[in-house]
């Protein structure tokens, strides 16, 4: 059985994935590995943060050669994401910056309250018309190998681009616009303002069964589904 290590402690992402991608895999989170390294978020693409995540991840477990990892499978990979909103009326903003957009106006990079990081969208937002209010989410998600059996015969620098060249991206977006205020109690995040392409109501009030057929990170785990169900034989 194929082995993968979900880059989050994260309980409910967690169990999103794995309800998404089946259970034809065995699943490890970052819960269980405490002194895995914490990696900085600081590219400047989805695509690069989530990249970077699972190659400093695995070139970790690789060198700690837990058992738990050869435990469950001979295959064990390490998959992380990368997501956020995109407007088009502020050139792609928050983008990157999602969870933390309220917090970069004092010059900070920490996570804000969802709260917050909505009352600044609406207020930058104020004066544009919902014609020209355009979105989307965007998600990537990375899947490294651990390369365990090659950790004692390279080098340093090409066992670091070892698992960088091995790694794989896979991309999700869901279109919408981005409403004059909030609707909804569900979802978190920017939700309660987005409403994708085709609906009149907010993720926020589509409920977690319609926002996970129609979700970028829904639309990134069916690529990579399909990626494991061939490495796994079907």
């Amino acid at each position: 059985m194929t082995a993968l290590l979900i880059a989050t402690r994260n309980a409910h992402k967690a169990g999103e994935i794995r309800a998404m991608l089946g259970n034809k895999f065995h699943y490890l989170t970052l819960t269980g590995f405490p002194d895995a390294p914490h990696v900085v978020e600081d590219a400047g693409t989805f695509a690069g943060n989530a990249k970077k995540k699972t190659v400093e991840l695995a070139r970790w477990l690789a060198v700690a050669n837990d058992s738990r990892l050869t435990t469950h499978g001979s295959r064990v990979f390490v998959l992380a994401d990368d997501s956020g909103l995109e407007v088009d009326a502020l050139d792609g903003d928050p983008g990157v910056h999602s969870a933390r957009f309220a917090a970069l106006d004092s010059n900070q990079l920490v996570n804000c309250a969802d709260a917050a990081n909505n009352a600044k969208l609406l207020r930058l937002l104020a004066n544009v018309p919902m014609v020209k209010r355009t979105a989307r989410f965007r998600c990537v998600i990375a899947l490294t190998p651990v390369m365990l059996e090659k950790v004692e015969r390279a080098s340093p620098v090409c066992y670091a681009d070892k698992f960088a060249m091995q790694t794989a991206l896979f991309k999700g977006t869901c279109e919408g616009r981005i409403l004059f205020e909030p609707r909804g109690q569900g979802g978190f995040g920017y939700d309660p303002l987005f409403v994708p392409e085709g609906f009149e109501q907010t993720f926020a009030e589509l409920g977690e069964d319609v926002k996970n057929r129609l979700s970028h990170r829904a639309r990134a785990l069916a690529k990579l589904k399909k990626r494991l169900q061939t490495l796994a034989g079907g």
